[in-house]
């Protein structure tokens, strides 16, 4: 049987690399099935997402093979294997709708995650969860324990091998330590208005301002808060005659679809970091 591997890469733009990729595969028996590039002119990197079958060379020969190709290329790449799952973990605070959404797509096959636990500061969802025999964490957090709450959270996500890390609306701020140890790994969801509208009840500052755009930026996590690399955007008209429940109920849509193409975009291996930028093959 073939194994299917996806090799993502990114190097300084030069001639020549896609051939030199496509080489290193065929002299493997790799088949090509999926294959996309992109030069950043701006920054002079070229940026490669190639999934392939291959059932001559062992995925251990395979990495040891490419870790030697990439030197010359100056390469950064990641070679996954499509037949495994993401592991994930998911924290959550008191709104459940992009959670539920998360847990019902998984179950149905959808994401190739393994959704292994949820943290939560506070208890609400332990029933959802259970539900879908989900290990349930409840870490309350407040100013005097939040240290030692986001260690007990990093233990989780450590001892999970967890890949990616959703917040799928969890209302605390992550510390700067714990964003660089998720760097990369870590996903967010928010609103996103015009005006930007912060603090508590956005919706009903929206509705009092009469917006006619609502909309949800999914992005990586980073200690720059809400301004990390934008992996998906989405947004919805709206007008004066909706009610505030109106656009919550709207919002709460355009985040649950906007974090789970984030979700599984990431999960398929097809977000490339390119600085504060990101490159998707979709």
């Amino acid at each position: 049987m073939n194994h299917a591997f996806i090799l993502t890469l990114s190097c300084p733009d030069r001639t020549g690399i896609v051939h030199a990729v496509s080489g290193f595969l065929l002299e493997r028996g790799g088949n090509i099935e999926e294959a996309a590039q992109y030069n950043d002119h701006d920054t002079g990197l070229f940026f490669m997402r190639v999934q392939f079958a291959c059932d001559q060379v062992s995925e251990a020969d395979l990495r040891s093979q490419l870790a030697s190709f990439a030197v010359p290329f100056q390469m950064t790449w990641n070679l996954h294997n499509t037949q495994q799952p993401m592991p994930a973990v998911i924290l959550v605070s008191k709104e459940g709708h992009c959670l539920n959404d998360l847990l019902f797509r998984w179950k149905s096959g959808l994401l190739p995650i393994d959704i292994r636990a949820i943290v939560s500061n506070h208890r609400e969802f332990y029933q959802l969860a259970a539900s879908y025999n989900v290990p349930f964490h409840h870490i309350p957090v407040t100013a005097a324990n939040k240290a030692e709450a986001e260690a007990k959270q990093y233990e989780i996500i450590q001892s999970e091998g967890a890949e990616l890390v959703v917040l799928a609306r969890y209302m605390q701020i992550l510390s700067d330590d714990l964003c660089r140890k998720l760097s990369g790994r870590a996903i967010n969801i928010h609103h996103s208005f015009l005006p930007s509208f912060k603090g508590a009840k956005p919706y009903y500052q929206a509705h009092d301002r009469g917006v006619k755009l609502i909309g949800a930026t999914a992005h990586y996590v980073t200690a720059d808060l809400d301004e990390g690399p934008i992996i998906e955007q989405d947004v919805a008209r709206v007008d004066h005659s909706k009610t505030v429940e109106d656009l919550t109920t709207q919002g709460r849509d355009t985040e649950s679809q906007v974090l789970v193409r984030a979700v599984k975009w990431h999960s398929e291996h097809r977000v490339l970091l390119n600085g504060h930028k990101t490159v998707i093959f979709k």
